[in-house]
């Protein structure tokens, strides 16, 4: 889905043209499968179930919301509505039975303990079961896959894999009330205008006609359906494939891979070209090179020693492509050569491992073969507050990581491989346990 987290699937960063990311939404571990075209979406539940950390219990400062204050500020959210022309009719019905909802921002405020390590993230998203269960969802959805392959230019196991990740092929949808979660993350005053947007976007939906109200369920974010929009992302990006009138990504399949395949296409898709592929790295690889910001033609890569990780050689064709190196596990684990479409995978969650999952569920489906390296199986997750202290040692030491928000994302990473850098280090911008020890060291 496209990515609030891209909201924390995965609740780190705010994307404005992304999907609800599912690293922490859309990965139930058991496999229900859909069972016709037109399905009867969910019935809402008391919470979300796509992830441990938004089942856990709530906290004992749980949230509280003044429901008189509430109201008021839903008047003038009625106001914005009709000025934005969503019609009267519409707001009459859908605002009435909008209701704070504290467990969203319980959730909001719940940030996990641990950082996911590759290995870990891989072996929950891309289980047997779900490989299997893909397949099987392959073989049953051709006939309709097939002529939405030939339209976009997106191949099917594809936009399996992402329907895979999401929502664990249409089993889970998060159970929330679209506009009562978006209402009250509006309400709340940490990211109040961009869910704002969504909530306007969500209420131009109802008005639309692509669903009622009380169906439009979700991600406690306000992530929908069988892909995991935004509303914003449903607006610009969604489709009605079997001409009934709606755009429904909620019971619709020919609707919702439709719609999966516009998105994609619209940022940017190239047809037939798949995502990279596994690669080993020669000895003495300058990992300085191994960042999403360096593009070579394969061809140049190959130059350098960098081989196919697989026996197989690559198809000539791919000799001019733009690639780049990335190594999510850090130096002593796989490495991987991403193309274009690795980049657009990225537009709909920005997260590496999420691009991987997505890719590998996808080779995995139509027989691809696993990892010749295997992630290093004594890695260890950091803790966000190792994170965080990582974070303060090198703006200590002069480097720039950015706010000290226990996240490890681009601008922390950057820091971290001039620290590698500049102390000798293999200069994998991994943030492992080995590089806060030689931080807190050279920091004293």
């Amino acid at each position: 889905m496209v990515s609030y987290q891209s909201v924390s699937k995965k609740c780190s960063v705010i994307g404005s043209t992304c999907v609800a990311a599912l690293m922490v939404f859309g990965c139930a571990s058991s496999a229900t499968t859909t069972n016709a075209a037109k399905a009867t979406p969910p019935a809402p539940q008391a919470q979300a179930t796509t992830a441990p950390s938004t089942a856990a219990a709530p906290t004992a400062d749980s949230v509280t919301i003044d429901p008189a204050d509430f109201r008021r500020w839903l008047d003038g959210v009625r106001s914005d509505a009709l000025a934005q022309g969503i019609s009267a009719r519409t707001l009459d019905r859908a605002l009435p039975g909008i209701q704070p909802q504290p467990r969203v921002l319980e959730l909001d405020r719940r940030q996990p303990e641990f950082t996911q390590t590759f290995g870990s993230y891989l072996q929950k998203t891309v289980s047997a079961r779900r490989i299997a269960d893909g397949k099987a969802m392959l073989a049953k959805h051709q006939a309709l896959l097939g002529p939405i392959e030939a339209q976009y230019g997106v191949q099917a196991r594809f936009l399996l894999a992402f329907w895979g990740l999401e929502t664990n092929y249409g089993s889970n949808f998060g159970g929330f009330p679209v506009l009562g979660s978006l209402a009250t993350l509006a309400y709340d005053q940490r990211r109040p205008a961009f869910f704002r947007r969504e909530l306007m976007a969500a209420l131009a939906i109802v008005d639309a006609g692509d669903i009622p109200a009380d169906k439009m369920v979700g991600s406690w974010a306000g992530a929908m359906g069988n892909l995991q929009f935004m509303p914003s992302t449903f607006r610009a990006h969604a489709v009605d494939r079997d001409g009934d009138g709606r755009r429904d990504i909620w019971g619709s399949l020919p609707d919702t891979f439709a719609s999966a395949a516009k998105y994609l296409s619209d940022e940017g898709w190239k047809r037939g070209q798949g995502w990279g592929r596994e690669v080993i790295l020669p000895t003495g690889f300058s990992y300085e090179q191994a960042d999403l910001s360096i593009r070579k033609p394969v061809s140049e890569w190959l130059a350098q020693g960098v081989r196919p990780a697989s026996a197989s050689a690559l198809p000539a064709s791919e000799g001019g492509v733009q690639a780049s190196i990335v190594v999510p596990a850090g130096a002593r684990g796989p490495a991987f050569m991403v193309y274009d479409n690795f980049r657009v995978i990225m537009v709909w969650n920005k997260s590496i491992l999420y691009a991987l999952g997505v890719s590998y569920l996808a080779d995995q489906m139509v027989g691809g073969a696993g990892l010749v390296v295997q992630p290093p199986a004594d890695d260890v997750p950091l803790r966000r507050s190792d994170i965080t202290e990582m974070q303060t040692l090198l703006a200590r030491l002069g480097y720039d990581p950015g706010p000290a928000d226990g996240m490890a994302g681009g601008q922390t990473r950057s820091a971290l491989k001039a620290f590698q850098t500049r102390q000798g280090l293999i200069a994998d911008a991994y943030p492992s346990q080995e590089v806060l020890s030689r931080l807190r060291s050279v920091a004293q």
